[in-house]
C-alpha cells in the first residue's frame, strides 16, 4: 500500500535521514520506533509532503507521493495526525473536526463521518461547542484523531499519540488505534512507548540516527536481544 524506498531527507544542509526504506501493507499496523532525534517524525512529514526527499521515492497505491503536493496527498487518503495534536485552540471541537473534511470527497460525507467520530468518541459530542484549547490532554488527542478520521483516510499516520498522557489514557488511545484498524484503516504509528506498541503491531522498523537498523514482526522484535537492552530495559 505504502512503499518508501531509499529516501534521504535534509533540513537545509543538515541530513537527517539516510536511505530509509520500509513498506506498509493494507490493513496492517506498522510501527516506527526509536529514540528522540532518530528521524521518526521527519519520516512522517516526508510522506505527508511537508518535506521532500533529495533521493529515493515514496509510492502509495501506485502514486508517487514525493512528486505530489501535500493537499493532493491528503485527498488520496494519506492522513497525518501530528505530534502535540496541533489543534486550533480557539475554535470549537466541532469546528476542529470539520477542518479535517476539506477535500471534495470528505465534504460529501461530512455529516456521516461526524456522526461516526462522535460514536467513537462520545466525549467529543458532549463537548462539541467547547473551545478545543479547554479540553484535557486526552480529550485533545481524541479531537486530533477525530479530525484525521474526517479526512477519509486509507492510511492514518500517528506521531507520538501517547505523548504527555497519563498511563490509563495511553492504553485508551492504543485501544482506539486498534479499533480504527479493525474498521479497515491501515495504521503507520510513530511511538516511543516501545513495549506496548510492539505487543500489538503487525510489523515494526527500528530507526537510529536516521537509518533503519532493524525490522521484523512486533512480537519477534520484543525478544530481540538488542531491542530488549536498548528499548525495553531488560
Amino acid at each position: 500500500m505504502l512503499k518508501v524506498e531509499g529516501i534521504d531527507v535534509y533540513y537545509g544542509d543538515l541530513q537527517v535521514l539516510w536511505e530509509v526504506s520500509f513498506e506498509v501493507r493494507e490493513n496492517e499496523i506498522v510501527v516506527l520506533v526509536g529514540a528522540n532525534g532518530a528521524g521518526k517524525s521527519t519520516t512522517l512529514k516526508t510522506i505527508s509532503g511537508l518535506l521532500r526527499p533529495r533521493k529515493g521515492a515514496i509510492e502509495f497505491d501506485g502514486l508517487r507521493l514525493d512528486q505530489t503536493p501535500a493537499d493532493r496527498i491528503i485527498g488520496c487518503g494519506v492522513v497525518h495526525v501530528p505530534e502535540a495534536r496541533r489543534l486550533f485552540v480557539e475554535m470549537s471541537v466541532e469546528e476542529n473536526l470539520i477542518m479535517g473534511s476539506l477535500s471534495s470527497a470528505a465534504k460529501a460525507r461530512r455529516q456521516e463521518r461526524l456522526n461516526w467520530v462522535y460514536g467513537l468518541f462520545p466525549r467529543l459530542r458532549e463537548r462539541h461547542s467547547q473551545p478545543a484549547g479547554t479540553l484535557s490532554g486526552g480529550e485533545q488527542q481524541m479531537c486530533a484523531i477525530g479530525r484525521g478520521l474526517m479526512a477519509l483516510p486509507k492510511i492514518l499516520m500517528f506521531d507520538e499519540p501517547s505523548l504527555g498522557l497519563a498511563p490509563i489514557l495511553v492504553q485508551n488511545v492504543f485501544d482506539i488505534i486498534k479499533r480504527i484498524n479493525k474498521e479497515g484503516v491501515t495504521i503507520l504509528l510513530v511511538e516511543q512507548n516501545v513495549r506496548q506498541t510492539l505487543s500489538f503491531c503487525d510489523r515494526a522498523y527500528v530507526l537510529e540516527n536516521g537509518r533503519v537498523v532493524l525490522q521484523g514482526a512486533g512480537r519477534e522484535l520484543m525478544t530481540n536481544s538488542y531491542v530488549k537492552e536498548a528499548y525495553l530495559g531488560l
